[in-house]
């Protein structure tokens, strides 16, 4: 949900450039911390969760214009260090497909890395609290909360551009004009209210900040439910079959095969 999907020539320069410097700094000292690491360990699982959020990124639930970024779950496999160097792969990509323009990629970088570290840090915080026989729990727990924090960032970016362009998004089956919630397989004859009070310029929504943060909270809070059971599924399901990937990590010092690696073979 915190991905930013403005084109490029909508935020300013003094707004993007410092998001590319900041990002590229974090990437050169995270390759750096991540040197530690045996490559033949930390290189093919990177590859595939970052694949993984791939996917997820381009996987949109119509109703709702929600794509869900398993970022908890990539920063929990990851670590911080690999989740910053993730994250900026999965960000070139995604800028090459038209999800979002070249110049917020710097400002993408750091909003999912945030998302990747603060979810992997929550993760452990919860666990903690609950055991690790609660690994779903506190997965669940970790993705709302990240996702919620997340969003309210890109919510404080949209203010600091100035809105207007900033604050346009795809609404799905969200009328913006009156924000209200269509069926989109009744022809919009279903309606379930959610605000009122629309502000409208020529029968079209003026874009502000309220106005977008009203939409993305709505729809944020309806694919965050769903995010965190499906991330919970996920790393219970890793937490029974290779739990060493949850709590020894790709950086672990002590490992000295990949999980599920036996022979010491790939």
């Amino acid at each position: 949900m915190s991905h930013i999907h403005i084109p490029d020539g909508v935020l300013p320069i003094w707004l993007w450039l410092p998001g590319w410097l900041i990002a590229l700094a974090l990437v050169f000292v995270a390759g750096r911390l991540a040197e530690r690491a045996d490559v033949r360990r930390k290189v093919p699982l990177l590859a595939v969760v970052s694949a993984l959020m791939l996917v997820a990124m381009s996987s949109e639930i119509v109703p709702i214009a929600y794509h869900m970024n398993l970022t908890v779950v990539s920063g929990v496999l990851l670590g911080p260090e690999l989740s910053v160097i993730a994250a900026f792969i999965v960000q070139v990509v995604l800028a090459m497909l038209g999800h979002g323009g070249v110049t917020v990629l710097g400002l993408n970088t750091l909003m999912i890395s945030t998302e990747m570290v603060l979810g992997w840090a929550l993760f452990r915080v919860f666990v903690g609290l609950l055991s690790r026989r609660r690994v779903r729990w506190a997965t669940a727990i970790a993705t709302v909360l990240t996702l919620a924090t997340t969003t309210t960032l890109l919510v404080v970016l949209v203010a600091i551009a100035g809105g207007g362009a900033a604050a346009a998004r795809d609404t799905g089956a969200l009328d913006p004009a009156t924000l209200t919630f269509a069926n989109p397989f009744s022809g919009g004859i279903f309606h379930v209210g959610l605000f009122s009070g629309a502000e409208k310029s020529g029968g079209a929504p003026v874009p502000s900040v309220a106005r977008f943060a009203a939409v993305v909270y709505a729809l944020g809070s309806i694919g965050w439910v769903i995010e965190a059971l499906v991330s919970a599924w996920i790393l219970g399901y890793i937490d029974r079959v290779r739990p060493a990937l949850l709590w020894e990590g790709p950086l672990h010092e002590g490992a000295h095969h990949l999980p599920g690696d036996e022979m010491g073979q790939l």
